[in-house]
């Protein structure tokens, strides 16, 4: 029989490090909730941070708002549980987030169970899965093999709700999880408590970025109240507001198909669900369903080292120049990929040169359909390359060019600035994605590590 009495969680932003309402908080604290969750970052950003396995966020944003937040599991006596730690979720920034987490409970005295959840990957074992065929594609997913997977320098596996659940059952105090769903840290302990499935995945979809739900997504702090036939969002920032539209919405966020959320175990139908405004704050939203799978599946992401990049800026403002910077940035590329083929001896394919018209293209290319002539148009210059030496001295061969080439060899040589000194910037290693593939296994903790450690034992 499903449970009558609700499951309050309470959501204090979209991701730790974005900042949240401490003033909303309290009013969360107050209203009594079961359990405080917050996601710790994605990939929005790029391949980088997985690839380097470093954290998107700063350290002391970081902790300065998880302070607050074990300052307030104390004082409510819930769990706390972060999923995808340090924005990317590897072992060695769920190592970071921990060491952040002693460091601020000794601070305050404090002596929590901590839960541990691992979701980094051994690529020996991935090899084996998608030798057994147990290794699938997802939509525009590349084609992969050994290679590819041994080429990663960090592979991770998203957890799903049941993994949570495994170390909430631990009787942890806090949870520090890798790589999870974005929902899985809030649908994890309604589903543990037999509240409705559609609603436990449906609220957790809805409440996963904060506010981003309500009618102001920058205040931060919601609560969901989960309970046996639905769900309601409640914003608690001052001048934030649920309605059936920024609730409803929220199922296009990060999602291709706004009714069907697939997950860890099965899919998310929302195609009979209903939204009603309890007042001018709340949102009730019954009727979603949750769709068991026959097999359980964990996605997998991978990033691999993609080559070394120098970077540089010119900036056009010269009329005669603005209005013809496509013309002028083909011929350059032009020359300049010639130049370094004869004077370096590489091929075509060995290095890649593009510029970027910042105020005219630089976004969609070729594809861009809105034309207008602006004051001035910003040249950002990407050299890649298979090493850094190579791309350095690449970038010195696109110096001159940005610096002085003129448009035809008639005209007076143009002198076009420089935004900084050096000209080249060495960025360094860059990554690319590499797996966008599920994982078919026959325990969901079988791709998962899980360690409880008490912190202040001796």
């Amino acid at each position: 029989m499903l449970q009558t009495k609700p499951v309050r969680v309470l959501i204090p932003s979209g991701a730790l490090g974005l900042n949240y309402d401490p003033v909303a908080l309290q009013r969360g604290l107050d209203a009594g909730p079961d359990i405080i969750a917050i996601d710790g970052g994605s990939t929005d950003s790029g391949p980088a941070y997985l690839g380097r396995g470093v954290s998107k966020y700063s350290r002391s944003s970081t902790r300065l708002e998880w302070k607050g937040l074990m300052e307030a599991r104390e004082a409510a006596g819930v769990p706390l549980v972060i999923g995808t730690a340090g924005t990317c979720g590897t072992d060695s920034t769920v190592d970071w987030m921990l060491e952040i987490t002693r460091e601020i409970a000794d601070e305050l005295g404090q002596s929590p169970r901590i839960a541990v959840l691992r979701s980094s990957q051994d690529p020996a074992m991935i090899t084996r899965k998608l030798n057994a065929g147990e290794i699938s594609p997802l939509p525009h997913a590349p084609r992969i093999d050994a290679g590819t997977i041994d080429s990663c320098t960090n592979i991770v596996a998203l957890a799903g709700a049941e993994q949570i659940a495994a170390a909430l059952e631990t009787g942890a105090d806090i949870v520090i999880a890798g790589r999870t769903t974005d929902t899985a840290i809030i649908a994890a302990l309604p589903l543990m408590r037999k509240c409705h499935a559609g609603a436990a995945w449906h609220g957790a979809k809805i409440g996963e970025c904060g506010a981003l739900c309500a009618s102001n997504p920058q205040s931060g702090v919601i609560l969901v109240d989960f309970d046996s036939d639905g769900f309601t969002v409640t914003p608690l920032a001052d001048g934030a507001h649920a309605t059936p539209h920024t609730v409803s919405a929220h199922m296009l966020y990060e999602n291709s198909n706004p009714f069907i959320l697939y997950e860890p175990g099965g899919h998310l139908d929302v195609t009979g669900a209903r939204y009603d405004a309890l007042d001018e704050r709340r949102v009730r939203v019954t009727g979603s369903e949750w769709m068991p799978s026959d097999t359980y599946t964990v996605k997998l992401e991978g990033a691999r080292l993609a080559g070394y990049q120098t970077v540089m800026m010119a900036l056009l403002r010269d009329a005669h120049y603005v209005e013809n910077a496509e013309r002028w940035a083909e011929d350059i590329l032009a020359k300049c990929r010639a130049k370094v083929m004869d004077r370096m001896g590489l091929g075509a394919y060995d290095f890649r040169i593009e510029l970027r018209l910042i105020g005219q293209s630089a976004s969609f290319g070729a594809l861009e359909n809105r034309v207008a002539t602006p004051v001035e148009i910003g040249v950002l210059g990407i050299v890649t390359a298979e090493t850094p030496e190579l791309s350095n001295e690449i970038g010195k061969m696109l110096n001159p060019y940005l610096l002085h080439h003129p448009l035809t060899q008639e005209e007076e040589v143009p002198t076009f600035a420089f935004p900084f000194s050096p000209a080249e910037v060495d960025r360094g290693a860059i990554y690319s994605f590499c797996l966008n593939h599920v994982m078919r296994i026959d325990d969901p903790m079988e791709a998962f590590t899980l360690e409880v450690l008490d912190h202040g034992d001796a």
